[in-house]
């Protein structure tokens, strides 16, 4: 008998998390048990996955270098990275802001659901919280993001998961020292890493077990937290011209893999699928990130030598699915209160939304933060700011998890499509967690 594939076991555990969770809402403590019993589980495999990601970098960026044996390879990698990456950006802003200004979502809004809204999420912590940080970001100058890059303590750097452009930058640092050594005398340590990188993968595998329960968990949890389902109603208008986006980013991404690698868009999409569904359950792409680097690689082909750069770095600054969130939530705002917005103000919303998404947390809620930039941008009255937040706090969750899943795609595309520009994709060779077991067993 086949065994079923991984990204089938992991859509089982969705949708039975979700039905267990629709089941508990409707029992007396259904949430309590839920928030006691079933999510714990869920947050232990993103702990889990959180605990790889930087040793995972480290390891396989280095190998990665080390294996190069000209240094003008990598500054090819690096400009065509972030050269791609700009690109599409600009583009899922630039469809974000055509199709919010065609549907006009916030014109439907009442007078009442805004009052709604307002009372039950404008004086929130959370919202609160966004707009200091937002504050905190905006004050910074315009060079700070470089500032931020360079880490005055490694071990401090390798210590935090938001820290991933500092951790990345030691690590290019380093790999490129061991170039300029020789072979001989860094040998010794790129053995060591060579080992630990293959060590970390399989911790990936050994992860990967657990996803389908740890799925089921997370998205019971969402479901049983899920706010008043009337003012989710009231949005539904917004949400679907989120949504409507990023099913357009996912049919642009599909045809650069078909025109510029010549692979299969429905292939790619289901070597990628256990990566896409874990984003969409953590709305993370930091926490994603070890499973797409093994997918992209194992199972697309992608060589480590470009995947090692492309995804971590695309996990910092490759927000596609939130910028587009962004440019939508944005206009909806402004529509929905009567703010107007010219056309010069939504250019500058696009190139707000694209320097913002450089160096934000790929954490869940880093959208919300930018968004606040955004808007203090194109002029929005600062005591407004807390209402405008308050309107699409309500659906905030469900399209974050939507908008990780655009996130980790245009990654994993964006890799795809370097790694063929620099002739290192090649066939996939797929690993499995017990490929060595009998020696051990």
């Amino acid at each position: 008998m086949k065994k079923l594939a991984l990204h089938w076991k992991i859509l089982i555990g969705m949708v039975l998390g979700i039905l267990f969770g629709l089941a508990m809402t409707m029992i007396d403590g259904g949430a309590g048990f839920v928030g006691n019993w079933i999510k714990p589980f869920g947050t232990i495999f993103v702990k889990l996955l959180k605990l790889i990601a930087v040793p995972l970098i480290i390891a396989s960026l280095i190998k990665g270098i080390s294996d190069l044996k000209d240094i003008s390879k990598f500054k090819n990698i690096g400009l065509r990275t972030i050269g791609i990456y700009v690109g599409t950006t600009v583009i899922a802003i630039t469809i974000g802001l055509l199709l919010v200004n065609i549907v006009k979502p916030g014109d439907g809004i009442s007078e009442e659901t805004i009052s709604r809204l307002t009372e039950t999420y404008a004086n929130s912590g959370s919202v609160q919280a966004k707009i200091a940080e937002a504050s905190k970001q905006k004050s910074s100058g315009p060079l700070q993001f470089l500032v931020d890059m360079v880490p005055d303590n490694a071990m401090k750097a390798m210590s935090n998961n938001k820290a991933m452009l500092q951790v990345i930058f030691f690590t290019i640092f380093l790999g490129i020292s061991m170039l300029l050594v020789g072979e001989k005398k860094s040998k010794p340590l790129k053995k060591f890493f060579d080992s630990l990188n293959e060590v970390v993968l399989k911790m990936v595998d050994l992860i990967m077990l657990f996803a389908p329960y740890a799925v089921f968990a997370l998205l019971a949890n969402v479901v049983v937290s899920s706010n008043d389902p009337d003012l989710l109603l009231a949005l539904l208008k917004y949400a679907l011209t989120v949504v409507g986006g990023l099913l357009i980013m996912v049919v642009f991404y599909m045809i650069l893999v078909s025109v510029f690698t010549k692979k299969n868009p429905l292939w790619f999409l289901q070597q990628i699928s256990p990566a896409q569904l874990l984003a969409f359950s953590t709305s993370s792409s930091a926490a994603t990130l070890p499973v797409t680097m093994e997918r992209v690689e194992e199972h697309v082909g992608v060589d480590k030598e470009v995947s090692s750069f492309v995804l971590p770095v695309g996990a910092t600054i490759n927000m596609d699915g939130t910028s587009l969130y962004q440019a939508v939530a944005a206009v909806f705002i402004a529509q929905a209160l009567s703010f107007d917005l010219t056309f010069g103000d939504q250019l500058t919303i696009i190139l707000t939304a694209l320097l913002a998404s450089i160096g934000s947390a790929a954490v869940p809620g880093a959208g919300m933060v930018m968004l606040v930039i955004v808007l203090e941008a194109v002029g929005f009255p600062a005591e407004k700011l807390a209402i405008g937040l308050a309107l699409i706090f309500a659906v905030d969750r469900p399209l974050d998890m939507c908008r990780t899943v655009i996130n980790v795609t245009g990654d994993a595309t964006v890799s795809t499509l370097v790694a063929k520009s620099v002739g290192k994709l090649g066939k996939p060779n797929p690993k499995n967690w017990d490929d060595n077991y009998d020696e051990v067993k």
